[in-house]
């Protein structure tokens, strides 16, 4: 079951993102509301934020799927 809801999930976003990567518009696709929500282009502190949540993530996700971990 939980299967069939990622996928399902997934290809949400599939086709969310790519209605607005075809439509061309400002302010509609991921990368362009990240950039928004942490001010990347206008704010050092929102740079360095971001910059620090991805490689926590990034770190704890690749631990988490190699070591079969939490």
């Amino acid at each position: 079951m939980w299967a069939a809801v990622w996928i399902a999930w997934t290809a949400a976003f599939a086709v969310a993102e790519g209605i607005a990567l075809a439509n061309r518009r400002d302010e509609d696709t991921l990368s362009e509301n990240v950039r928004r929500l942490f001010r990347t282009r206008t704010s050092r502190a929102g740079r360095a934020i971001f910059a620090v949540a991805w490689f926590g993530f990034s770190g704890w996700f690749a631990i988490h799927i190699l070591m079969e971990t939490m």
